[in-house]
């Protein structure tokens, strides 16, 4: 296998892409259910983007940790590099959730960079330091502490089922050690806490461990929905089926294009996707700080979002159109930027 995929390249432009697409409806009460989160237990087609790009960091830390050996690097520097690279990309995060209050009392701490450094960082120790039969028993190791704390620990106004919205031992820490710095939709609860960043850290190494995708791929989907009769699938938990279930989908997805691209050759029409995925850390910061220059800045007295989408797209299309018509264009918009980078041959990779 070549030490660059074309077909990993596509794969998280792809994933990317579809990031920014659910991530930016606009203020549209009227959006198509596949490009929203699932409430709690289930999952939607938006609830495998954050999975997929940890799984497909997995891929990425074999291929680029192979080619750093040939180069001379030892495990030590090959830890340093990835001490240094989690750290950075956790200091973005962290700075991107100051913007514009920077309010260190209640900035929320968690993130969705945070939770790539950190499960990065944790990999990375894990597949220098153990072999592949080791790597499996720390993705048990990982599913086993974090099951037996959902399912155990002793907390006050513990409820009947421990894997509820209302009342869960991920809920109960997150409370305990993130208070005032939690995601300020829930503000009880982050869906990137500390908990369920065990099984998130699995993720990447079933990404790691990835080998035969198509068959591993089957495997691992029908694993994860097998397990889903016992422990819910649920994103916002991150629970073990649903990194199975994931893992699962991601290495078929993987696999087919894997299998088209660079086996079959057929690398033509997918550069839409290959330029945003050579600087996926750019699309992410760059949605990001659209999405709130359009939320904070204002049009005729109104936020900009809204102007836009009631002034450009609800002419011209249904609600729910509309609001896909908003999210297109700021797929567009961001895609604009990094293929200028594209042609400048710029890519940011920290």
């Amino acid at each position: 296998m070549s030490q660059r995929l074309q077909s990993l390249d596509v794969f998280r432009g792809l994933t990317i892409a579809t990031m920014i697409l659910v991530n930016n409806p606009g203020p549209s009460f009227s959006v198509y259910a596949p490009l929203l989160h699932a409430h709690w237990h289930g999952w939607t087609p938006t609830d495998m983007v954050f999975p997929f790009f940890l799984w497909i960091s997995g891929v990425a830390m074999t291929l680029s940790f192979a080619r750093r050996r040939t180069e001379g690097s030892d495990k030590t520097r090959l830890l340093l590099h990835t001490a240094r690279r989690a750290g950075l990309i956790f200091l973005i995060g962290f700075l991107f959730n100051l913007v514009p209050k920077f309010d260190f009392a209640h900035v929320r701490i968690p993130g969705v960079l945070q939770r790539i450094a950190v499960c990065y960082f944790f990999a990375t120790l894990i597949y220098l330091y153990t072999s592949r039969r080791g790597q499996i028993l720390a993705i048990l190791a990982l599913f086993g502490v974090y099951t037996a704390t959902m399912l155990y620990l002793p907390y006050p106004g513990a409820g009947s089922d421990p894997w509820s919205i209302d009342s869960n031992a991920a809920r109960y820490i997150d409370g305990l050690l993130l208070k005032d710095h939690m995601w300020a939709t829930s503000k009880v609860w982050d869906p990137e806490g500390i908990l369920s960043t065990l099984p998130a850290i699995a993720t990447v190494l079933c990404g790691i461990l990835a080998a035969n995708y198509l068959v591993s791929g089957a495997l691992l989907t029908i694993a994860g929905l097998l397990l889903g009769t016992v422990l819910p699938i649920n994103k916002s938990l991150w629970t073990p089926s649903f990194v199975l279930l994931m893992a699962g989908l991601a290495s078929l997805i993987f696999g087919a294009l894997h299998w088209w691209i660079d086996e079959k050759g057929n690398r033509r029409g997918w550069s839409f996707f290959q330029i945003y995925g050579g600087n996926a850390i750019v699309s992410f910061v760059l949605s990001g700080v659209l999405g709130r220059i359009l939320a904070l800045t204002s049009i005729d007295g109104m936020p900009s979002s809204k102007w836009i989408l009631t002034n450009v797209f609800l002419p011209i299309a249904s609600p729910a159109n509309a609001s896909l018509l908003y999210a297109i264009s700021n797929v567009l918009v961001i895609f604009s930027v990094v293929y200028w980078l594209y042609r400048k041959k710029i890519h940011i990779r920290l």
